[in-house]
Order: structure tokens, then sequence, then C-alpha cells
């Protein structure tokens, strides 16, 4: 990183314990290729070693690292926002991945459950969503409920011990290999649509759920539509009370913005690797140089990035003081977001028709426009910037909300797509 500070004794303390287990952990020759720089012999480590993310995910998971924030007794250290940031940046230094490949479950379910679940759904879920065992996804968005949440349809009714579910659900990341799935659905039609809304945990294994993976342009199918006919639901498994789910949503709603402020989305953080000066590996990619618009758009990223650092060294240098994140999150998430595009739209334009053709195992060409692609959902997913501009606006600027007139109608009564 470019910014950077300096410890305190106690992050100092954290630093060298993580570093001790570490050495205890990882395969011998990998710590010291790393200090010494030497990319190759890190790699022929890795490769000896056959590691691979979910192993690791499963390896720290069985650790107090992986979620820091979590009570001590559901596998974390019971400790503050500074910690995830000293050991998130030990990761990086010695090239092991930095976001877990059950991403939901440590950043949104896991932080939900510990906030509003049972004593019983903690001990159920939360090791095993540390150690990648049960992967989770997020059953929220629907074909007519994204941006307003609140409006969605899918019904559960209560029968018995068991609560019936049916409707549809959409852009469901990782649905059709998930355990789990964290499920917002309407119990009460007849009040306002953010009262009406109740919580679940669903096996995503149970009967009359259907996953169909939707194909992206970049080719890969990450999305998914999931439609739920009948599916029973144990009352066991509802998180809050009955009517409450909104306020659950908002824990894993937060949770989500700052999860996806704080990450990137690339194969280095999931797979880990060299990452000593991503600038100028970006800017050594650039074939013409020399050319002074080239080199103006470059500049501009440029300025952009060091925007994009100082603003997470805020963020960053606050948590470590103990301060709860700010605003930072949805500002990130909103810059980030279109930093990207603009970044991979530099690199596409730079490379000319060969951005857009290229000979069969060109793996670079492939990767940069799979960047490309990949990088226009960035302003969709985890809320749009259009949506968190407003939020920005009414939160941060003070400025007024825009007219609710279905505010005092019940969700029966609403208009709806």
């Amino acid at each position: 990183m470019r910014w950077e500070i300096e410890d305190t004794p106690e992050q100092h303390a954290l630093r060298e314990a993580f570093r001790a287990w570490l050495t205890e952990t990882l395969p011998n020759g990998w710590m010291e290729a790393v200090e010494a720089g030497d990319d190759a012999a890190v790699e022929r480590v890795k490769a000896d070693a056959s590691f691979n993310p979910l192993a690791w995910t499963a390896t720290i998971g069985n650790s107090p690292y992986a979620a820091p924030l979590w009570p001590k007794e559901y596998g974390g250290l019971s400790g503050e926002s500074w910690m995830q940031q000293v050991i998130r940046s030990e990761l990086v230094r010695y090239r092991l991945p930095t976001v877990s490949v059950n991403l939901l479950g440590v950043g949104l379910a896991g932080p939900t459950i510990i906030e509003h679940g049972s004593e019983d759904q903690k001990v159920r879920y939360l090791r095993k969503i540390l150690t990648g065992e049960e992967i989770w996804c997020q059953l929220f968005s629907e074909p007519g409920s994204g941006s307003d949440l609140a409006s969605l349809g899918t019904r559960a009714v209560r029968d018995g011990d068991e609560w019936v579910v049916n409707g549809q659900k959409v852009w469901t990341t990782l649905a059709q290999m998930a355990h789990f799935g964290m499920l917002l659905a309407r119990t009460d039609p007849d009040v306002p649509k953010h009262e009406g809304l109740t919580y679940f945990i669903v096996d995503m294994h149970s009967p009359g759920i259907e996953v169909r993976p939707l194909r992206q342009m970049t080719g890969s199918s990450e999305f998914n539509e999931v439609f739920l006919t009948d599916v029973r639901v144990p009352e066991a498994n509802r998180v809050g009370d009955v009517g409450d789910g909104w306020r659950c949503a908002r824990t894993t709603l937060m949770n989500e913005r700052t999860t996806l402020a704080g990450v990137s989305l690339d194969p280095v953080s999931f797979l880990g690797g060299t990452r000593r000066d991503p600038w100028r590996s970006f800017v050594e990619s650039i074939p013409d140089r020399a050319d002074p618009r080239t080199r103006q758009r470059l500049a501009q990223i440029y300025i952009e990035s060091e925007v994009k650092e100082i603003t997470a060294f805020r963020a960053n240098s606050a948590r470590r003081r103990g301060m709860q994140p700010g605003p930072e999150g949805g500002v990130n998430k909103v810059f980030n977001a279109e930093y990207n595009q603009r970044r991979s739209e530099l690199a596409m334009d730079a490379h000319g028709m060969h951005a857009v053709a290229w000979l069969t195992g060109d793996d670079q060409a492939q990767s940069r426009a799979t960047t490309f692609l990949r990088a226009r959902a960035n302003t969709i997913e985890g809320g749009t910037s259009e949506v968190l501009r407003n939020q920005m606006a009414e939160r941060i600027l003070g400025l007024p909300r825009d007219p609710a007139g279905d505010k005092a109608l019940t969700w029966a009564e609403t208009n709806r797509n």
C-alpha cells in the first residue's frame, strides 16, 4: 500500500502473533521466498503444496483470524475493526487470499446471525461459515424489487412449526453451489411494506427450490434466478422476530456495502498472488504510452487511484483507532465501481482492435476483455450507484428525502412492478 500508518503496541503484538501462526501453518519456504522478493519461488512452493483457496479457507477458518471481529466462542477474537485491517495487510504481504471463498457467508450471513440470531443458530452455523464447509447466498432481490427491496412479494405463510414459501428471487450470487440462503420474505401483506417482512435461513437443497443460472456476457454464471414453490422452512430457521425482517436485512445490507467497498473482487483477492505494484503493472500493460491522450487518461486514472487509496486510508485509520465505520463504505463502493469501469475502458481503448479480436491462447487479451465486461456489473451489484447516491444525499449532505407516496399504505395497497 502507498498509504500506511505505524502500528500501535497492540497492533504490533497482533501482527507478530499472526505471523507466528503463518510460520507454523504455511509450507516451508513460503514466507522466506516472499521476504526475499522471489515470486517464482513463491509460485513453486504453492504448486508443490497444491495450494487452493478452498483448503486455505478451511485452514484459516479453524483459527481465530478469519473473522477477528466475531465473538471468541464462535471462532473470532472478540476484537475491534483495526484487527481486521492488520490481518488483511499481512495476507496481502504473504501472497494469501484476502477474500474467503464463502464471501457472502463471512461478510453478510455471519454478522447478521451474530446480531439477530438465536443461540442455537449461532452454534449451528457460524463455525461452518468460517471454514467454508457451508457456502451461503443472499435471497433478497426480486424481478420487480431490486432498488426498492422492501416492496418484495415472496410470501411466507405459517403452517404449524413451519413456514411455506412461494416466490422468485434473482441476481442470487453462488445460489447454484450454496448450502444455505439468507431469505427475506413477506409474512404480512396488510401492513406497510417495511413492517411485514421476516428473515429466514433456508436450506438450498429443500424440495421446491429451483436454481437457474444466468449466463453473463463474460460467459460465466455467477448470478442465478431462484424459484421457490411450497418450500418448507422450519420455524427454528426464523432469524429475529416475525415482522422484524427489515431490521435484520439492514444489518445484512450494511455489511454488504462494507464488504464490497473493502475488497477487490479479482483473482488476486481470491487466489493470492503478487501485488508488489499493481499501478506499475497496469501502466506497463498499456502499449502506446507516448500518445498524449493516453498519457492524459493514465494521469487521471492515477489521480483517482490515489483518491481511492486516501479514502480507504482514512477509513482504516479510523477503525484502527476504534471508531465505528462512517459513510466511507457507501462512498467507496460508488467510487470504486465507477473507477473500475474507467480503468478497464482505458485498457481496452489503448489496445485498439486487439482488445476485441485476438488469437486463441492469448490469456492477457482474454483477461482484459473479461475484466472490462465484468466491470459493467460493479455499479449495479451490492446496491446501485443511483440508490447509494440518494442515500449519501440524504444521510451525509442532509438533503430532503424523495416523496414517499406509499408510506401510509399497506403492501397490498401499493402499486408494484
